[in-house]
C-alpha cells in the first residue's frame, strides 16, 4: 500500500466516507456492459446455482440450476447463459474501422467497439475461468453431447478472463476493483472485496456514515453476499429445503413448478440486491471523467477482441489447458510490458497517482524560471535544435545529472538533466531539451515550456518498448516440451468423460 492510500484510508476513517484516490477513471465503461451476477453451489467445485444477466438495470434474466449436481441441469443452465451471452457479443460484430499501420503505409481492420462483462468481485472472475475451462473442449456429439452454443461460449469466457489478467484491460471488470482503484475505504483490503460493504462506504445511504453502512451490509439476511458464495445460513434454512423439495416432486408436473417457482423466488431474493449494487457502482463510475489514455487501452481491447473472433470464425482450435514453455514465456513478457506501461498511463492521466511517484523521488513538480528556446548544438556533423529551460522546485531531486525526465504535458519530448544545483532550500535543474519540436531549428509555439509554467518532471517513461525475442515452437528444446505433436486436438474423450461429481 502506497503512502498516499494510507494516508486516504486514514482520512477516509476520520470523515466516516470514503475518499478519492483518483482524479479520473482510469478504465473504460461501455454504454451497454453485461451485468453477470454468478451464485455457486457451496461444497461443489465451481458447480453453478444461478445467475442474474442482462445490459440494463430493467433487463436483469435470471437463470437457475435446481440440482446443481446433476450434469444435464448444468450444461442446460450454460446453454442459456449462452443465448444471452453471445448475441450479446455479436451485436459488437457489425460495423469494423480501419486502422493504419506501418507509418500509414497500409491498414487493418477492426470492430469499431467491443463487449464488456461486469462481475461483482475478483471471485466472479475466478467462477468465470473455471465454468469456461469446464465447457470449451466439450463435445457436441458422442458420448455426453451438449448444445453446439455451450463449448462457444466457454471459449469466449477463457477469453474474458485472460483479458482480466492483462494490466489496464477493460474487457472484464470485478466491480470491486474498479471501485477500489478509484477510492479509499476505512476498512481492510479484504472488507473491501465485500461489494455491499464498498459501496457503503463510497456511497452510504442518508444519515450512515461510512462505517455504520459496512456494519449493517455485514448482516447476509440485509445484504446477501456479492457471490459466488452464498451465505451459510440461506444454505442450510432456504436453500437445502427448496432443492429438496424439487428433488422430491419427481414427475409431478404441478409440483414441481411449485418448487420451481419457490427456487426462482428465493434465488432472485439473493441476487436482486447484488444486481442493484452493481448498477449503482456503474453509476458512479461513470460519473466520473474517464482519463486521457483510457480510449488507447480500450482500443487494444477491441484489437484483441477482433482477433479472437476471426480466430473462432476460422475454425481456430480453443485455447489450451496450459500453456507450453514459449507461449507461457511471451505471455508472462506481454503481461509485465503491459503493466509498465500501465502504470506509467496512470500517472500521466492523474495528478494524485503521480503524486505518489513524487514522493519516492521518481518525479517532482517546479517552475520554469529561464528558457533558450532558440539554443543550437553545432558540436556534431549537423546543427540540431536543442533548447535548455531550467527549473526550480522545493522538492528533493533524486536523479542524477545526465539522467533523461518526460514530462506528462509533452510526452513525446526528453528532457535531458545537465545541472543540478542545491539553493535556499531549493533546488535548481538545468535540462536540454529534443524531440516533440519538430526537425527545423525553430521550435513551433507551445513545444519548449516557457518562463513561469509549472512543470511536471518524471524518470517515467511511456515510450514504445520493443517486444522480446523467443524462440519459435518449432525450435524449443524437448526439455521444455518439444515441437508441437501434429494432428493434435484439445479436444479428447477424456475432456468429455471428466467427473463433474
Amino acid at each position: 500500500m502506497s503512502t498516499l492510500r494510507a494516508l486516504a484510508r486514514a482520512q477516509a476513517v476520520a470523515a466516516g466516507a470514503a475518499q478519492r484516490v483518483a482524479t479520473v477513471r482510469h478504465l473504460h465503461l461501455a454504454e451497454r456492459p453485461l451485468v453477470l451476477v454468478p451464485l455457486a453451489m457451496a461444497g461443489e467445485a465451481n458447480a453453478p446455482l444461478a445467475a442474474l444477466v442482462g445490459a440494463a438495470p430493467d433487463e436483469a434474466r435470471l437463470l437457475i440450476v435446481p440440482q446443481p449436481r446433476n450434469r444435464d441441469q448444468r450444461f442446460r443452465f450454460a446453454a442459456e447463459l449462452a443465448a444471452i451471452v453471445l448475441p450479446y457479443l455479436d451485436s459488437f460484430r457489425g460495423v469494423s474501422e480501419a486502422v493504419p499501420v506501418d507509418r500509414g503505409r497500409d491498414v487493418r481492420y477492426r470492430y469499431l467497439d467491443a463487449p464488456q462483462l461486469l462481475v461483482p468481485s475478483p471471485a466472479g472472475v475466478g467462477f468465470l475461468r473455471l465454468f469456461g475451462r469446464s465447457t470449451r473442449f466439450r463435445r457436441t456429439d458422442g458420448e455426453y453431447p451438449v448444445h453446439p452454443d455451450v463449448p462457444l461460449l466457454g471459449r469466449w469466457l477463457t477469453f474474458f478472463t485472460e483479458r482480466a489478467e492483462h494490466p489496464g484491460s477493460s474487457a472484464l471488470l470485478a466491480m470491486t476493483d474498479a471501485l477500489t482503484l478509484h477510492w479509499a475505504t476505512g476498512q481492510s483490503t479484504v472488507e473491501d472485496l465485500h461489494l455491499p460493504a464498498l459501496l457503503g462506504w463510497i456511497d452510504p445511504p442518508a444519515g450512515l456514515t461510512g462505517a455504520q453502512a459496512a456494519v449493517r451490509a455485514e448482516d447476509p439476511s440485509a445484504c446477501p453476499p456479492a457471490g459466488p458464495a452464498t451465505d451459510p445460513d440461506f444454505d442450510n434454512r432456504v436453500l437445502a429445503p427448496a432443492v429438496a423439495a424439487y428433488a422430491e416432486a419427481g414427475e409431478d408436473p404441478v409440483a414441481a413448478a411449485a418448487a420451481y417457482a419457490e427456487l426462482e423466488r428465493v434465488l432472485r431474493a439473493q441476487l436482486a440486491p447484488t444486481w442493484e449494487l452493481m448498477w449503482r457502482g456503474v453509476g458512479l463510475l461513470r460519473a466520473l471523467t474517464p482519463g486521457a489514455r483510457v480510449a488507447g487501452r480500450w482500443d487494444g481491447d477491441k484489437d484483441a477482441f477482433t482477433a479472437h473472433a476471426e480466430h473462432v470464425d476460422s475454425g481456430g482450435a480453443p485455447q489450451p489447458r496450459r500453456d507450453g514453455a514459449v507461449a507461457a514465456a511471451v505471455r508472462l513478457h506481454r503481461l509485465e510490458r503491459a503493466l509498465t506501461s500501465y502504470a506509467v498511463q496512470r500517472a500521466y492521466d492523474d495528478a494524485l497517482v503521480m503524486a505518489e511517484h513524487r514522493l519516492t523521488g521518481e518525479a517532482f513538480v517546479g517552475d520554469v524560471t529561464l528558457a533558450d528556446a532558440k539554443r543550437v548544438d553545432d558540436s556534431g556533423r549537423r546543427p540540431v535544435l536543442r533548447p535548455r529551460i531550467q527549473v526550480v522546485t522545493a522538492e528533493p531531486v533524486l536523479v542524477p545529472v545526465g539522467a533523461t525526465l518526460y514530462s506528462p504535458a509533452r510526452p513525446a519530448q526528453k528532457a535531458k538533466v545537465v545541472f543540478v544545483t542545491p539553493a535556499d532550500g531549493k533546488t535548481e535543474v538545468v535540462l536540454e531539451l529534443s524531440g516533440g519540436m519538430g526537425r527545423g531549428l525553430t521550435a513551433p509555439p507551445g513545444t519548449v515550456p516557457e518562463v513561469g509554467e509549472r512543470l511536471c518532471l518524471t524518470t517515467l517513461s511511456d515510450a514504445f518498448m520493443p517486444a522480446g525475442a523467443f524462440p519459435a515452437p518449432e525450435e524449443t528444446p524437448w526439455t521444455h516440451g518439444g515441437p508441437p505433436v501434429s494432428g493434435t486436438d484439445p479436444a479428447t474423450d477424456g475432456d468429455a468423460a471428466e467427473e463433474w461429481a
